[in-house]
C-alpha cells in the first residue's frame, strides 16, 4: 500500500446555542479546523483532523493547508503509511512546531494501519485496559448565572465530573466556583482551568480562598513563562496541580517533572503533534510518579475518536481518578460522522472499527465546509 494523494478540507463547524466556551483566551463559538484525507493506491484512505485555535497552539487553517500542502504531503507521496515510525520522523523533518497539522497527519496514517490489517487503533497500542473512559463536562468562564445553569444542565443529563474555566477576573472567578460547587453538591468532583490567567500571587490567594471547595485539581493556573511559579503554587497548595499549556514535548514534559512542576499532565493527540508522542509523554511522567489526564480543544468527531483508542488503551492516563475532557463533539452543532460517537454523559466508549472505527458523513463535510470551500489535493 502506497500513498498516492494527501488531501485538506478546511471547515467551519459553530458550536451549539448556549454551549460555547469562554476562557482566559477568549470565547470560542466557531472552530476553524482542517480535516485530513490521505489516499492510497488501495481502497483504504485514512482520516484525520486538525483542531486549530490560534490562541492557543498559534496555527491557524490557512496555515495548516499551507504546511500540508506545501511540505508534509509532498513528503508523504509514494511511503508506504503503515511505517509509522519512519513517516514520523520525516513529517518532523519537514517543519518545525505545527503540532495540531501533524497530529492530523499521523492520525490518519495510524487509521489507515487500522484499516491495513482489519484491527482498531487500541488493538495496535496494545488492547484495552479499561471498558470504558470516565469524564467531565466544562464550565466556560460565564457570569455566575450562565454558569450555574450550564453546570445545572450538564448535571441533569448525568454528568458526574466537572472543570469550571476560571482566570479571567479572580473575584467573579471565586465566585462561579463556589457557585457551581453549591449546586453540584459535595461529591461531585470539581477541578478548574485558568488557561494561564492568573499569576502567581492571585493564584495563591485565589486557591487559598477555594480550599473548603474541595477542588480535585487546578489546571494551568499560571503562565508557562516561568516553570517555576508552578513548583512555587504546587508547594503552597493541597490542590493537585495540573500542567496543560506547559507541556507539548516531550522535553517540556521531561522538565517540568524533574523541578516537580506538577502533580498532573494533561496530555492529548493534538497537542502533542500525534498519537506516538501522547504515549511518549504519558510513559516519560509515569516513570516519574505524575499521572495523565486527557485534555482537549474541543475536538469533532475524528480527533476525539484518536482520543478515546489512545484512552482506552495507556494506563498512563488516568481516566479513573483525572476523568478526560472526550466532550468535543457534544458541544459542536455536528461532528462530521456518519455515527456519532458514544459519549457520556457519565463515560466514554472507543469506536470498534478498523483505523478509528469512524467514517465521514459528506453532507456535512459539504455542509461545513469553509466559506472558501477550499480543498487541496496533492499527488
Amino acid at each position: 500500500m502506497k500513498i498516492t494523494r494527501v488531501e485538506t478540507i478546511p471547515v467551519e463547524v459553530p458550536l451549539k446555542e448556549g454551549l460555547t466556551t469562554k476562557t482566559a483566551g477568549g470565547e470560542h463559538v466557531v472552530s476553524p479546523y482542517v480535516v485530513i484525507r490521505i489516499h492510497t493506491d488501495s481502497e483504504h484512505i485514512g482520516l484525520g483532523e486538525a483542531t486549530l485555535s490560534p490562541r492557543w497552539s498559534g496555527e491557524t487553517s490557512p496555515g495548516c493547508v499551507a504546511a500540508i500542502e506545501g511540505l508534509i504531503g509532498p513528503a508523504l507521496i509514494g511511503e508506504d503509511p503503515t511505517a509509522l515510525t519512519h513517516l514520523r520522523k520525516k513529517v518532523d523533518g519537514t517543519i518545525r512546531f505545527n503540532p495540531f497539522a501533524k497530529a492530523a497527519v499521523e492520525m490518519a496514517l495510524w487509521d489507515l494501519t487500522g484499516k491495513a490489517v482489519n484491527k482498531p487503533v487500541y488493538q495496535l497500542l496494545g488492547g484495552k485496559v479499561r471498558k470504558e473512559l470516565p469524564m467531565k463536562m466544562v464550565v466556560g468562564a460565564f457570569p455566575v448565572p450562565q454558569a450555574v445553569a450550564l453546570a445545572e444542565r450538564f448535571l441533569a443529563e448525568g454528568a458526574k465530573n466537572l472543570k469550571v474555566k476560571v482566570g479571567l477576573n479572580p473575584t467573579q472567578d471565586i465566585a462561579r466556583v463556589r457557585a457551581v460547587r453549591q449546586a453540584a453538591g459535595p461529591d461531585i468532583p470539581i477541578g478548574i482551568d485558568a488557561n494561564q490567567g492568573w499569576d502567581l500571587a492571585t493564584a495563591r490567594r485565589c486557591l487559598a480562598e477555594l480550599a473548603d471547595c474541595n477542588l480535585c485539581f487546578a489546571e494551568q493556573p499560571v503562565p508557562v513563562t516561568n516553570p517555576q511559579d508552578l513548583v512555587r503554587l504546587r508547594a503552597d497548595t493541597r490542590v493537585p496541580i495540573m500542567a496543560d499549556e506547559s507541556v507539548f514535548t516531550l522535553q517540556e514534559a521531561r522538565h517540568l517533572t524533574t523541578i516537580g512542576a506538577a502533580d498532573i499532565i494533561s496530555v492529548y493527540p493534538g497537542k502533542h503533534a500525534g498519537i506516538a508522542a501522547t504515549r511518549e509523554i504519558a510513559h516519560l511522567t509515569q516513570a516519574a510518579g505524575i499521572l495523565c489526564s486527557m485534555g482537549s480543544n474541543l475536538e469533532l468527531g475524528i480527533a476525539t475518536a484518536a482520543m478515546l483508542h489512545i484512552g482506552i488503551a495507556e494506563p498512563a492516563i488516568d481516566s479513573e481518578r483525572y476523568p478526560g475532557d472526550f466532550l468535543g463533539p457534544l458541544y459542536h452543532q455536528a461532528d462530521l460522522l456518519t455515527e456519532p460517537l458514544a459519549l457520556g454523559p457519565t463515560a466514554a466508549r472507543v469506536p470498534e472499527g478498523p483505523g478509528l472505527g469512524v467514517e465521514l458523513d459528506e453532507e456535512q463535510l459539504d455542509r461545513y465546509r469553509d466559506a472558501s470551500g477550499r480543498a487541496t489535493q496533492l499527488g
